[in-house]
């Protein structure tokens, strides 16, 4: 389906992929089953905006696989090869939408605005949130530029990277706890606070032309495994991992970055043996540092484990996913070359150029330096 409102001055593409957003009663519970045309359909437009609808695929997104993230990301990249595409939208569930997002940003170098929205009410109920976060979307995705992937819900527009769930059901489902939100949308116009903070985007993945989400076993694909730290913790999870054969282990240890002395011996074994090992914290917000001994971090940091900073455990292993993809896949790439390229994905350094945006002091200037 295709809708224009006033001229379609702007052409944005919205890409459905499921999620509550798409979700009706089915008799016991709700499942993602209504088309991208079915939920554009409740939204209105954003005067001057064309948009065009692709049914990708359909699934809560509990179910989120690898594959399907690289099947999204080589659409993503396709549509915006035709250069009449304004912006993406991307309608997504909210339960893995933190780990698709920062996927799609560490591989974006376009200029052009990727959002990712859903709704925390079902399609089609009467107070759903779902129109209302679709509409501001659009608006976003056709007034922006150079901000990378962004999560627009409930009237904030979020950067990507560390941006996570942080309610179950609240309608201001997605914050950074680490740090400010990037701007906000509200009547017809978007206001950017902050610039986002991103490494230099990484070249779309071999794998990504083979990935198939319908046929899971397509191209194999490394598997990385989270291992959580808790009183009377011990490696036997860790290792086991390990045995399983991950390439990846995002630890989520406690405080600052601390665990024990035998989780400690076990992530120098791990690293020994190639596997990548990147410590987060089971803390909401705050970074991880080299403060303790004792299997704390200073141990974790010696037996060749990368700190995570303010990124948390889903974010952190979509990182280590990426490190091994762009590494050749299932892991046997150059062990410091893949060391030195996590590291720089989990730092995150490069700052955006400014942006361009409708509204507000800040983003009438940018407008006008577009003209």
């Amino acid at each position: 389906m295709k809708r224009t409102n006033d001229g379609g001055a702007r052409r944005i593409v919205v890409i459905s992929t499921g999620g509550t957003i798409a979700s009706r009663w089915q008799g016991t519970g709700y499942a993602a089953d209504a088309s991208g045309d079915d939920v554009l359909a409740t939204a209105p437009l954003p005067e001057g905006v064309t948009v065009e609808v692709v049914d990708l695929f359909n699934v809560n997104s509990s179910r989120m696989t690898a594959a399907h993230q690289l099947a999204l990301l080589r659409t993503v990249h396709e549509t915006l090869a035709d250069p009449g595409v304004d912006g993406i939208v991307i309608t997504h569930g909210t339960d893995t939408l933190e780990e698709t997002a920062f996927f799609l940003d560490l591989h974006h170098a376009d200029a052009r605005p990727v959002v990712l929205t859903g709704a925390q009410r079902p399609f089609g109920t009467g107070d759903g949130d779902g129109p209302g976060n679709l509409y501001d979307a659009l608006q976003v995705a056709s007034s922006v530029s150079d901000l990378g992937v962004l999560v627009v819900f409930d009237g904030r527009v979020h950067a990507a990277r560390g941006t996570v769930k942080t309610q179950t059901l609240a309608a201001d489902a997605f914050s950074d706890p680490s740090a400010e939100r990037l701007g906000r949308v509200g009547f017809s116009r978007v206001d950017i606070e902050r610039q986002p903070e991103r490494p230099t985007p990484l070249p779309l993945p071999a794998a990504a032309d083979k990935a198939d989400p319908e046929v899971p076993d397509a191209v194999p694909l490394p598997r990385v495994a989270i291992v959580t730290h808790h009183s009377d913790g011990d490696p036997f999870l860790l290792n086991a991992a390990v045995g399983a054969g991950a390439r990846g282990i995002v630890l989520v240890a406690t405080g600052a970055g601390n665990a024990t002395p035998e989780i400690a011996a076990a992530v120098a074994d791990a690293v020994a043996q190639g596997v990548l090992v990147a410590v987060t914290t089971r803390v909401p917000a705050g970074p991880l540092a080299e403060i303790y001994t004792g299997g704390g971090a200073v141990d974790l940091v010696a037996a060749g484990a990368l700190l995570t900073g303010t990124l948390r455990a889903a974010q952190a292993r979509i990182a280590l996913l990426a490190t091994l993809l762009a590494e050749g896949g299932n892991g046997g790439g150059d062990p410091v070359r893949s060391t030195a390229l996590l590291r720089r994905l989990l730092d995150g350094p490069v700052r955006a150029e400014p942006a361009l945006a409708t509204g507000g002091s800040r983003s009438a200037s940018a407008v006008a330096a577009r003209a």
